[in-house]
């Protein structure tokens, strides 16, 4: 009963209320700033009489103003979340005071920061906060906020988006395009298909994995110096080819970058599932201080992290400059990865089995069938890429040849190709409309062309066993060969989206 009444005598000899949630933690911080050695754990705030997720964004904010202040070390928020699911405590703030020595010895923190917020009128909120010392278990700080609500409501659903029974990740890739960015660009064309092989093995509850890409350009001065030299080049998509395509388009120029302000128009402009347990994260990559523009990286990466999106930053050079120009900073605020890379390195691994997968490839090219008026004119771009990755190395185009004949390539062919559409159960064969086939199949009658189609399927069934089989031989070959090298683009995607969509509920599929 101490430990509430301290706390409620605390508020009542507050008079006035902070007007920001910056002015609410200057109060708090005068409190403990002349301390030593100050181990902080921001937890959740209670939420009094509303059930959007304001207070994981009154949380956020909070952890932002906090981690720019001398003699603060914050304790990280994976590992406060794993300790309160290990103690059976939600991120609520109500935290007992029996618990609070408990979470200190786990955590390292030698005091937690807590509190509640309550809704009021006319879209304002009501934020109570105080400061707990741990070992004595007495509130040594308090402070109020009432502030205005600057964001929208997160719409929060237990249930996965639905694409025919598979789950969901979305990634929203961010590339620099300045002058020197070139091997960057490179990477990014490069390993797009082994990155995305790689998440089509991950499943969640038994359903196997939807990707969608998004894909920005920024700091290329050639783009609109209005827009901040950033541009949009494709929103979410499942057609990896037409990825692939905008990738070989991107040119350098020297330029500004701008990175809050490529997150927040990320995180404002990409049609984001609203569904709480979808994998989201976007990754940027450059060579710039993150502080340049008008836009606070804080505030952007906050955004993001309030609406469930992780945010993983790949600084272009050396770890320690990176660190230096606050990519990790970044990261951290997001419950992201940092990491660096070279550029310029090109790892390739050639295996016995890239002809073979090649070959195969060729003989799965003569089963489609473009349907369609744009049938004949993605036939010709997937020919185009297949031609571009045999240029760039063997092991590229046993990566795309992978990925074209997985049930993923699929979401995207049906929309022009027949022998997809049907696969899928998009189109069935009684009901083909023959003007939309090429013109040497319109000619053929009925029972002609079903049977030419089912020697088709049969054709590309057998063909897509072969390749998955030389596949999973040819990762075997490169696991026995792989050693250690500079991280690149698609490694340090890859090794962060294996951490992160684990915490989502996500599993590798063997």
């Amino acid at each position: 009963m101490k430990f509430f009444a301290g706390f409620l005598m605390m508020f009542l000899s507050i008079n006035c209320y902070s007007k920001s949630i910056d002015g609410m933690c200057d109060e708090l911080y005068n409190k403990i700033k002349d301390k030593p050695d100050v181990k902080l754990a921001i937890t959740d705030f209670k939420s009094i009489n509303q059930k959007s997720t304001d207070p994981k964004i009154v949380q956020e904010r909070i952890t932002t103003s906090f981690s720019n202040r001398n003699g603060i070390t914050l304790i990280e928020r994976e590992l406060i979340d794993k300790v309160l699911s290990e103690m059976k405590l939600q991120q609520s703030g109500a935290i007992d005071e029996k618990d609070i020595l408990k979470i200190g010895e786990l955590t390292g923190a030698n005091y937690i920061l807590t509190g509640s917020i309550n809704d009021l009128k006319n879209n304002r909120l009501e934020i109570n906060s105080r400061i707990i010392d741990v070992k004595t278990g007495k509130i040594i700080a308090g402070a109020k906020s009432d502030i205005e609500k600057d964001w929208e409501n997160v719409i929060v659903s237990t249930k996965t988006q639905n694409y025919s029974g598979k789950a969901l990740t979305q990634l929203a890739i961010l590339i620099d395009t300045s002058n020197s960015m070139d091997g960057l660009i490179d990477q990014a064309k490069r390993q797009l298909w082994s990155i995305v092989n790689e998440l089509s093995r991950y499943e969640k509850d038994g359903n196997g994995n939807m990707i969608e890409v998004a894909l920005y350009e920024y700091g290329n001065n050639s783009l609109s110096k209005e827009n901040g030299y950033i541009r949009k080049v494709l929103d979410f998509t499942s057609d990896m080819d037409s990825v692939s395509k905008e990738l070989f388009a991107l040119k350098t120029n020297g330029g500004d970058e701008y990175c809050g302000a490529v997150i927040k128009d990320a995180v404002k402009d990409l049609k984001w599932s609203k569904n709480d347990d979808v994998y989201k994260a976007i990754f940027i990559a450059g060579n710039e201080p993150f502080t340049q523009g008008d836009v606070r990286f804080e505030d952007a990466v906050t955004l993001a992290k309030s609406k469930g999106i992780f945010v993983n930053t790949i600084f272009c050079g050396p770890a320690q400059q990176g660190i230096a120009q606050k990519w990790k900073d970044a990261a951290l605020l997001a419950d992201g990865d940092y990491n660096s890379i070279d550029q310029n390195y090109i790892a390739s691994i050639e295996t016995p089995y890239d002809d073979k997968i090649a070959e195969l490839n060729s003989k799965l090219n003569q089963t489609y069938i473009p349907y369609g008026t744009d049938g004949a004119k993605k036939l010709e771009e997937k020919a185009m890429l297949d031609k571009e990755a045999t240029k760039q190395s063997k092991s590229v185009m046993a990566e795309r040849a992978s990925y074209a004949a997985s049930p993923m390539a699929g979401a995207s062919y049906s929309s022009w190709d027949l022998i997809t559409a049907i696969e899928n159960g998009n189109i069935k064969i009684d009901e083909i409309k023959k003007e939309q086939l090429p013109d040497e199949l319109k000619k053929m009658k009925k029972d002609e062309l079903k049977n030419y189609i089912n020697q088709r399927l049969e054709e590309r069934k057998k063909i897509r066993h072969e390749i998955d089989d030389n596949r999973v031989k040819r990762e075997k070959f490169i696991e026995t060969k792989q050693t250690e090298g500079p991280k690149d683009l698609g490694k340090a995607i890859i090794e962060t989206v294996s951490k992160q969509a684990t915490r989502k509920g996500y599993r590798k599929n063997k």
